[in-house]
């Protein structure tokens, strides 16, 4: 094949993809995130952009199977009813609404710094909503809270999120070093969140009234609630000491099935499949565009904009990140962004610099991330979130806690 056809045909492939990634579902071609992800993925082999065996190599074997490992591990702890328990003891604990907005922002933060943040939203937007409506109180601040929560605090870890995954293997970062720059950005990025939606939301929250449950609270399986946090215990423990990240969660996942006596049909229901096959078919359509050698060509044309100092390339690099997040999506830009990072002067930092404005970079608009669409699309039928609904406080989250959070990064650097 002509390498101008092949070209052409790679950088359609992706843009039709990332078209029906961002958008909404089209009515010519309803397909879901996942589904569009395997049809590039399908074109990039069918069309000769890809050989199938160049497919199979394409994949991260390494990221999925450390976003299976913490997922079982979190069905397990849905199972011993966690989640339920933990909204309810909220709910009768928190004296105000802004209390228990307190509450949400720091309980989801640093959920998803441990087990995932889209995971924890798919968990807790069900709770959020119950918990809301029984207390009778406003949905919007609260949603909008743990949307965000869960994006700030899964910074925090290289299992907080799927592009901090990718970073880990790519970077080889240990995990402790990689925690400590960026456990104090989360930190003060939660707290920017609560001030900015305290703010926004004043009238709202000083005239919420919080209607207390009067019915007992919902069971608790403390033998396997126990157990997973046992086993999640030893899964860090594992992180820290330098161990695979991903085999170690993995394990760790195998260990909880092996003792928890549950079954495992039910657990494995659990895992959010979708999830997984949609990255599988984005490590595909990002490796079909990279061949082409066209990322290498934009950055030998922004290279220059970095400058040549250690703080003119991590500022420079920051807003370049954050705009190619939100153009392009975080986990589809880390995976051709990551291949420059060697190139920077300081590549640990640049690398955690990324972490960081790919993390941030999705409270932007509501279609930044894909915990965003999961509190949004599973809270519908009880509140619409438009698109600056979101905004209006979602711009100033994301620009507050980009700018202090790369000044603690470099400090601590």
């Amino acid at each position: 094949m002509n390498p101008n056809h092949k070209e052409f045909l790679a950088v359609s492939i992706f843009c039709l993809t990332y078209l029906l990634i961002s958008g909404r579902q089209l009515k010519i071609l309803p397909l879901n995130r996942p589904a569009a992800a395997l049809l590039g993925t399908v074109l990039m082999v069918a069309c000769g952009v890809l050989t199938p065996e160049e497919a199979y190599r394409a994949v991260d074997y390494d990221t999925l199977v450390l976003l299976l490992g913490m997922m079982l591990i979190s069905a397990y702890l849905c199972l011993a009813g966690f989640f339920d328990w933990a909204a309810d003891l909220i709910l009768r604990r928190a004296g105000t609404p802004q209390a228990l907005l307190v509450h949400l922002i720091f309980i989801a933060g640093v959920l998803s710094a441990v087990l995932v943040n889209d995971i924890i939203c798919l968990m807790l937007t069900p709770l959020v909503v119950a918990v809301m409506v029984r207390g009778k109180l406003p949905l919007m601040p609260y949603l909008l809270a743990l949307a965000m929560s869960a994006n700030l605090g899964s910074v925090a870890t290289l299992v907080g999120n799927p592009q901090n995954m990718i970073i880990g293997h790519l970077s080889r970062i240990p995990f402790l070093r990689f925690s400590a720059s960026l456990v104090p950005v989360a930190l003060a990025g939660l707290v920017v969140e609560y001030v900015v939606l305290r703010v926004g939301f004043r009238k709202v929250l000083g005239q919420a009234v919080i209607h207390r449950p009067t019915a007992p609270p919902p069971p608790l399986n403390s033998r396997l609630l126990i157990l997973t946090l046992g086993v999640l215990g030893l899964v860090f423990v594992g992180f820290v000491a330098g161990l695979n990240l991903s085999w170690t969660a993995l394990a760790g996942g195998a260990l909880v099935m092996v003792l928890g006596k549950r079954d495992t049909h039910q657990v494995l229901k659990l895992v959010d499949w979708n999830l997984l096959v949609f990255f599988a078919a984005l490590f595909v359509v990002v490796e079909g565009l990279s061949k082409t050698g066209l990322p290498d060509q934009a950055y030998r044309l922004v290279q220059p904009l970095f400058g040549s100092s250690t703080a003119s390339q991590a500022w420079n690099f920051a807003w370049f990140a954050e705009a190619g997040s939100n153009v392009f999506s975080n986990v589809p830009f880390v995976l051709v962004a990551g291949k420059w990072i060697n190139n920077f002067g300081q590549p640990e930092l640049m690398w955690k610099v990324m972490a960081l404005t790919t993390t941030f970079a999705g409270n932007l608009t509501i279609i930044g991330s894909v915990a965003n669409i999961i509190v949004v699309e599973s809270a519908r039928g009880h509140v619409e979130l438009g698109f600056w609904d979101y905004a209006r406080y979602g711009i100033p989250v994301t620009i507050l806690t980009s700018v202090i959070g790369m000044l603690i990064l470099l400090w601590l650097h």
